[in-house]
């Protein structure tokens, strides 16, 4: 309170806040803030600048999301929708812009769905997030390598052309199986530059099924995004040749044990978890449920997109 009452003196008598920070030992910025966020050189007053900061220090205070009704009815919306924290926030600003009452960063939306005390977001609809937690867990960064046989004729994935490494033009996919419980797979293709998503039934992991399959879903899919395929090491492709030789499309394979070098699939899979959680039987679903599942992500903003989302920027090129 003695140094409010020190500004709000030397204020009146038209000192700088250069000045008045030098006489108080604190820094210039530090005096700006202090008048500024109380009305003003005009009007700044000590004894209501010291009511002001005893509010903001009371605790508990009300979450964000408490104090902006409006705010809060947007984010329980877009939950239901599936989406995450940080597309809502993406979404909220592309439509609402510079509206004080509808911003917030994606921070304090998990800190009110993992905060259950506050009862701030419905329990229920915790479930939505991705991970189906209201708790959060700590990240653990690791890598588990698995053995592999060798591929005949496997092109590195340095041989891939320019416009594949630097995202420039649709149609080069990152693939790989998605495994569940009972030896349950999916084959999941994702375009490097737009993450348009594409989830395709498998009754086997047997190279003679997979190959087959891709080369059908490929037939089916826009020309746009018919450009290269990248794979990992498994074996399901051993019969790449015969794949390329059906279809035209060359497959490359990333290096053993090396699954950042298809991060783009690696992260949209961790997506397609929320549907298809690790220990599903993924031969319960059919190929319509899938597409339904690929279609819901597809039309989710994406922050690597701009918020964006992977179909309308495919459909661009």
């Amino acid at each position: 309170m003695g140094e409010r009452e020190e500004i709000s003196r030397r204020l009146c008598a038209g000192e700088s806040y250069r000045a008045i920070a030098s006489l108080l030992g604190r820094a210039a910025s530090t005096i700006n803030r202090e008048v500024n966020r109380n009305g003003g050189r005009d009007v700044y007053r000590a004894i209501a600048a010291q009511g002001r900061a005893l509010d903001r220090a009371r605790r508990p205070k009300q979450c964000l999301l408490a104090r902006k009704p409006a705010l809060r009815q947007a984010v329980l919306t877009l939950f239901k929708k599936e989406w995450s924290p940080e597309q809502i926030v993406g979404h909220l600003r592309l439509h609402h812009g510079e509206d004080p009452q509808m911003r917030i960063t994606h921070e304090p939306i998990y800190r009110s769905v993992c905060t259950i005390r506050w009862k701030v977001v419905p329990r229920e609809l915790c479930k939505r997030l991705r991970t189906g937690r209201p708790i959060r867990k700590n990240k653990r960064h690791m890598v588990k390598g698995q053995w592999r046989s060798q591929i005949t004729g496997a092109r590195p994935i340095e041989e891939r052309p320019e416009a594949a490494e630097d995202r420039s033009e649709s149609g080069h996919l990152e693939g790989d199986l998605l495994i569940g419980s009972n030896n349950s797979q999916v084959v999941t293709l994702v375009d490097r530059k737009s993450r348009f998503l594409t989830v395709v039934k498998l009754a086997s992991r047997r190279t003679t099924v997979v190959v087959p399959a891709l080369a059908e879903t490929y037939a089916r899919m826009d020309p746009r995004l018919r450009g290269t395929l990248t794979w990992g090491r498994g074996m399901e492709l051993a019969a790449h040749k015969r794949f390329t030789a059906d279809t035209g499309v060359d497959v490359f394979f990333a290096a053993p044990r090396s699954p950042w070098q298809r991060g783009t699939n690696e992260n949209t899979n961790k997506l397609l978890r929320q549907y298809l959680p690790k220990g599903t039987n993924l031969s319960t679903f059919s190929q319509d449920d899938l597409d339904a599942i690929a279609t819901k992500l597809n039309n989710r903003p994406r922050k690597c997109l701009g918020f964006r989302t992977p179909a309308s920027v495919a459909l661009t090129g």
